[in-house]
């Protein structure tokens, strides 16, 4: 099957990009059979941009700073993103709280990576947090978006042990480390068809998932 015929993927970015990277390197080796058409950031000049022209991704920016509000910022965005037709969008690190309107016309088929166990620490800071709470595990979420903050069904989360002598960045980094092995996982099982939100479910293989699924750090991801 060709490149043009496999699933396209639209990839947003507010950064550092370095869940882009991770699925840019799954796309390069097989692991996900889909294309990504286009990385849009809404801020110039950020590294994720770089590794997007390195790959030969088409990339651009479409800044937020140059619309007067949010609404009309999400439509020149949707505009964007729709030039490119994709199957799915993907948010990598991009740091705006979006409206209805957008969330509502890429239901079912937009998705997030947040750096907590969902619903636990919700929003911004959340390796902070996780460390003055003094809680044992923490981690990261995979989610379908919804209008909420960091809402929408979980699909998978990835756990990582708290330790003793941790600091926010030793404990972001341990979190990143999952981040990159699940986000790549999530979308190969999108662009497969094997997952699908259904009724505000996640169905997974045709199965709905009440519950998200849980990894540890050394668990093996299904291929």
């Amino acid at each position: 099957m060709g490149a043009a015929a496999q699933p396209g993927i639209v990839v947003l970015i507010s950064g550092s990009g370095t869940n882009l990277q991770a699925l840019i390197d799954a796309v390069k080796d097989g692991r996900i059979p889909g294309c990504i058409r286009a990385v849009i950031s809404n801020r110039p000049g950020v590294a994720g941009l770089d590794r997007a022209a390195r790959a030969g991704i088409h990339h651009e920016v479409i800044n937020h700073r140059d619309h007067g509000d949010r609404e009309a910022f999400d439509a020149a965005l949707m505009t964007g993103i729709d030039a490119h037709a994709p199957d799915l969008v993907v948010l990598a690190g991009f740091m705006r709280v979006l409206t209805p309107d957008f969330v509502g016309h890429y239901a079912g088929r937009l998705i997030n990576i947040h750096p907590s166990l969902l619903p636990a620490y919700r929003g911004l800071h959340t390796h902070e947090r996780a460390l003055k709470d003094g809680v044992e595990g923490h981690g990261c979420s995979v989610h379908f978006v919804n209008t909420e903050l960091d809402g929408g069904p979980v699909i998978i989360q990835a756990r990582v042990p708290v330790l003793r002598d941790d600091t926010p960045d030793i404990l972001a980094a341990r979190v990143q480390q999952q981040e990159h092995r699940v986000y790549p996982q999530v979308v190969r099982w999108f662009c497969q068809g094997r997952l699908t939100l259904a009724d505000g479910q996640v169905r997974l293989d045709e199965k709905t998932l009440h519950t998200p699924l849980q990894v540890e750090a050394d668990t093996p991801l299904d291929a």
